[in-house]
């Protein structure tokens, strides 16, 4: 069979798998006081949350969208619903989900990969959490991963109120508000001091309904001394009204303790990609950061890191690749709040078919930071010459006693690669992906091997369209 080399080719039927919605509940398209007193009753909230709810809400209201980045004008939130809930409760057994939504998550290879390589999953249908697990040689470490609306009403109330968006709070930004009002799902975890999860966590959210938003709540607090990995996944199928993510994730990482936090963002190519992540680290504690972002229509993500004691430490490693359609604005933010701490910023952005992928990083070391060092590095791949790359860097250094430095590289594929793999008897399209795939290696290879192979494969798909 002839190999395809067109975009609108690529068979992406994977992730386009669409449901039949059946007996599914959803508030009315927009954003009113009615609307998240409605949530708030669906999600049985305590009554500070309810008020928090309305309160961001009001915050939203006042706020005005950013001046800045891509432009998000197709995002009309009076057409989006904030709120869709499956037609299933939360389970622990897999056996027990509903079969329309376990065959989309078998197919993703949701349930294999619990089995094979994860401590606990946690799967996200629309805007509910339809199932969760976790090991139970895990569980007896004391590790508590569960979903947020559990905890919000468990045992561990106090804990998540005591958390929850203290890191990004609802005046952060007008998509943040937004989150506070409206937010639905999302995990909690916990590992107590010392505990060392040896396999990783996961949650992933899957959005299927056209026109609808989802906005899942992430909180992760890694105690003194303890050590987590924690994979996040995300898809949706295409359609041709515009779909909203604006989810929330908060990381607090003890003292030295260290958390690693993957995500693979494989949303839809109508989709308006508004999140939000941040990490505060204690003193010798260490944040790792790994992303790969491939869909959306338009994506405005920079993960943050406030090292906030002696010691801490942060490290960001990202690709984005942005094709046809697409804008991509993603980068990585640091605050070096303590001395003598670190971080380092490694990102490869590939942009084709008239693709616009940007970089902004923003590095930040306060006066006490004293002894402090960042390294920013960033390249940019552009395979044709309709498709566009920019870097924008800030520093604010405010003590003499620092070191930073940042070094950025802009180019396009290389002919005479392509022709040297091409002699070699490899067809073109593959010969391009090859190079692709070696360029954004950085991100693959801190992957767990499944996770990788899921990226790689994400960049072929992507890379089957870049003749003619």
């Amino acid at each position: 069979m002839k190999d395809k080399t067109w975009v609108e080719d690529v068979n992406r039927s994977i992730y386009d798998i669409k449901n039949e919605e059946k007996d599914v509940y959803r508030v009315k398209e927009g954003l009113t006081p009615t609307i998240v007193e409605t949530i708030s009753q669906e999600k049985n909230d305590p009554e500070w949350m309810r008020e928090f709810r309305l309160n961001a809400l009001q915050i939203y209201n006042e706020m005005r969208v950013p001046d800045w980045g891509p432009s998000i004008d197709g995002l009309n939130i009076d057409e989006i619903v904030t709120y869709v809930r499956p037609n299933t409760q939360m389970k622990a057994k897999w056996s027990d989900v509903p079969e329309d939504i376990k065959k989309t998550f078998d197919l993703l290879g949701i349930p294999q990969a619990e089995q094979e390589s994860l401590a606990g999953v946690g799967a996200q249908y629309d805007s509910e959490l339809v199932y969760h697990n976790v090991r139970a040689e895990v569980a007896a470490q004391g590790v508590v991963y569960t979903d947020m609306e559990s905890a919000l009403n468990g045992e561990y109330a106090d804990m998540v109120r005591a958390h929850f968006m203290k890191l990004v709070p609802p005046r952060d930004h007008k998509f943040a508000a937004l989150h506070g009002a409206v937010w639905s799902g999302g995990s909690f975890v916990y590992v107590p001091p010392g505990v060392k999860v040896d396999i990783p966590l996961q949650s992933y959210f899957r959005l299927t309904a056209p026109g609808a938003g989802q906005f899942e709540h992430t909180l992760i607090i890694v105690d003194e001394g303890a050590d987590l990995h924690f994979i996040e996944g995300c898809s949706a199928p295409k359609y041709n009204v515009a779909n909203l993510h604006a989810g929330c994730v908060e990381l607090f990482v003890g003292k030295n303790a260290r958390l690693r936090y993957s995500t693979i963002e494989n949303w839809s190519k109508n989709m308006y990609n508004l999140n939000t992540k941040r990490a505060k680290v204690e003193a010798g504690g260490r944040i790792e950061w790994v992303s790969g972002s491939f869909g959306s229509h338009v994506s405005c993500l920079y993960p943050m890191s406030i090292l906030n004691g002696d010691g801490a430490r942060a490290e960001f490693t990202g690709v984005t690749f942005a094709g046809r359609g697409q804008n991509l604005d993603t980068g990585a933010k640091i605050v070096h709040a303590a001395p003598n701490t670190s971080s380092y910023i490694n990102t490869r952005s590939i942009s084709k078919d008239g693709g616009i992928s940007t970089f902004r990083s923003a590095v930040t070391v306060l006066p006490k930071a004293k002894h402090s060092r960042s390294a920013v590095s960033c390249q940019s791949l552009m395979l044709d010459r309709i498709s566009r790359s920019d870097t924008i860097p800030a520093m604010d250094i405010r003590t003499r006693d620092a070191d930073i430095g940042h070094e950025a590289k802009i180019g396009r594929i290389s002919d005479e690669a392509v022709f040297y793999l091409m002699s070699r008897g490899i067809p073109e399209d593959e010969a391009r992906a090859m190079i692709v795939s070696g360029f954004a290696d950085n991100v693959s290879k801190e992957l767990p091997v499944e996770y990788a192979v899921e990226m790689n494969n994400l960049i072929r798909l992507e890379m089957k369209g870049s003749i003619g």
